[in-house]
């Protein structure tokens, strides 16, 4: 008449496997970092690599001068001037025309005049030109047709020696009046004799 309590606990109303993670705030480390990001990034964009030299291929012809501030490998084939600070002529490089540069290494062929600071001709080159140049290299084998010229510095200005005055003369001194012992009259110079000299006077 009396049933027996059950022994199965009372069921448990269901929760989610995964739990809730609450939404990520930045924390002031975060903002900072964040915040500095673009100052970093201006900083990267200041440091700035080495320059890369041109380069002008084998497959290439120019007609033309080229100028510029870097540096310039030149593999293929320039008929102008060149005016850059460092220049490379390659081994199958061809010029033909005038090159003005810091530095100048010659691999390949010039046909035209060379003006730089250091010049370095190696062994399989062919140079028919003047070079004007304040250090010149050549190697064993390299081909050179023309004049070895020093750049021309300017003499230093020597200062102004003080000019000296010229001696000053002593004004000539006026000759006296020689006095003769016979007549008393005074005569310049050697006396001069009027009328006979061998005659000499009587006394009275």
């Amino acid at each position: 008449m009396f049933s027996k309590p059950s022994n199965n606990p009372a069921p448990k109303p269901p929760t989610s496997a995964t739990p809730a993670t609450p939404p990520l705030v930045p924390t002031g480390p975060t903002q900072a970092a964040t915040t500095a990001s673009p100052a970093m990034a201006s900083d990267l964009g200041a440091k700035k690599g080495p320059r890369v030299a041109s380069l002008i291929a084998n497959d290439i012809t120019l007609e033309g001068n080229l100028s510029g501030d870097g540096e310039l490998q030149i593999d293929g084939v320039i008929r102008g001037d060149v005016r850059v600070a460092r220049m490379t002529v390659g081994e199958t490089g061809h010029v033909e025309g005038g090159i003005y540069a810091e530095t100048a290494e010659i691999r390949g062929r010039v046909i035209g005049s060379i003006t730089a600071k250091q010049v370095r001709l190696y062994g399989a080159c062919y140079v028919d030109g003047d070079i004007t140049h304040e250090q010149l290299a050549i190697e064993s084998g390299a081909f050179f047709q023309g004049r070895s010229l020093k750049f021309q510095r300017q003499a230093p200005t020597l200062s102004q020696a003080p000019v000296q005055a010229a001696p000053t003369q002593a004004p000539p001194v006026p000759e006296r009046p020689a006095v003769s012992p016979a007549t008393g009259n005074a005569t310049m110079g050697s006396p001069s004799t009027n009328g006979d000299a061998s005659k000499s006077p009587t006394a009275n």
